[in-house]
């Protein structure tokens, strides 16, 4: 019987944690950094075996490999970007034990812009024929909002040129600085700017001033949710369905939105039954029960402020204005978990330094 257990046993074990991820990779990095060393086909030999690994873990995870020097290997996990994910490849690489000629990196760093030159689509991308300029918002002051401006670029392949512009950045600021500094950036031609062209490789510093400004007027700012008022919110689509909305209409008016500039926006979709798209008892029942469990996790005294929430067309929407993504990313996450069995959850996490994707809610604008 123990040799039929072990003949039909998988060859891996599952992986559920980060400890069972690594444990995997130390049973393989001989093979992994030989066949970095030698050039060897990365793509057969470790992405499509590693790959699948960490997708058992998480879905979100993207990597990189190649050799930091004759004796070590790197592997770079990153986030592609993506917000809501940027935490979980922070603690994976936190949780790597120290392996001999392997160094483990979480988000791709940033580089000197000496060493930056991209060949993409038959154009280059360097610091010798890209700028920036500043676009200014007198309502919006705290907003970083920059266009770039590559001499290649005419109206008929901005596109083109923006996916390499795109990558050009991702590696000269680094993935977090990318993702977290600039609120808006837009790919602008030669002949369609008349502001002040800056070289790009002055726009590193340029946002680090920018981020420290935004920190030190910012810095400390909560905001006691208790006491504020709330609005219960009622329309119909012009289909008929309902939406029913409870936000609080008080905290819409606050000055200070900027010091929470990361929104949460969870959705839960659920079955109705013939409600016209809202909730039965029992749903509404877990529904709630959900918001309060997140509400528990998210207070405002520790810089997450409860928005509201929308019902309507068979999903709830929950919505929290946060001073920082990684803690809500975690509850979420660990939300979506708890409940698959019952909805299928999904969430976002996103920058509007002035709340402005909630600008349906306020009855001022």
């Amino acid at each position: 019987m123990d040799f039929l257990k072990n003949l039909f046993k998988s060859k891996d074990a599952p992986i559920k944690t980060y400890n069972d991820f690594w444990k995997w990779f130390c049973d393989n990095e001989r093979l992994f950094f030989k066949v970095i060393k030698e050039n060897g086909d990365i793509e057969k030999q470790i992405f499509s075996k590693l790959s699948p690994k960490l997708d058992e873990l998480k879905e979100g995870f993207w990597y990189q490999v190649g050799m930091e020097d004759d004796n070590t290997a790197e592997l770079i996990l990153t986030a592609d970007g993506v917000i809501k994910n940027i935490v979980f490849v922070e603690e994976l690489v936190a949780a790597a034990p120290k392996i001999k000629n392997w160094k483990f990196t979480a988000l791709k760093p940033p580089m000197d812009i000496k060493g930056v030159a991209i060949e993409m689509g038959g154009y280059k991308f360097a610091c010798d024929n890209m700028h920036f300029c500043i676009n200014e918002h007198t309502d919006y002051p705290d907003e970083i909002d920059i266009s770039i401006v590559h001499d290649s670029c005419i109206e008929d392949n901005k596109s083109e040129v923006g996916r390499g512009i795109y990558i050009f950045l991702d590696n000269y600021l680094g993935e977090l600085d990318f993702a977290l500094t600039i609120d808006n950036l837009k790919i602008e031609t030669r002949s369609s700017n008349d502001r002040e062209l800056i070289p790009i490789g002055k726009l590193r510093d340029y946002l680090k001033w920018r981020q420290s400004e935004f920190i030190e007027k910012y810095e400390g700012i909560r905001h006691d949710t208790e006491s504020d008022e709330h609005s219960i919110m009622k329309a119909f689509h012009e289909d008929g369905s309902p939406l029913i909305a409870v936000i609080n209409t008080h905290l819409l008016k606050w000055d200070s939105k900027a010091s929470h500039p990361w929104i949460l926006a969870i959705e839960i979709p659920y079955k109705d039954g013939t409600n016209n798209g809202m909730p039965d008892n029992s749903t509404y029942s877990q529904l709630d029960e959900i918001d309060e469990e997140i509400n528990t996790e998210l207070k405002d005294i520790d810089g997450y402020l409860y928005i509201g929430r929308q019902t309507t067309k068979n999903v709830r929407a929950i919505y929290f204005a946060c001073i920082d993504f990684r803690k809500p990313s975690l509850v979420s996450y660990k939300i979506q978990k708890k409940y698959e069995h019952k909805f299928a959850i999904s969430y976002n996490i996103y920058k509007d330094k002035y709340w402005q994707s909630f600008d349906r809610f306020n009855p001022e604008i």
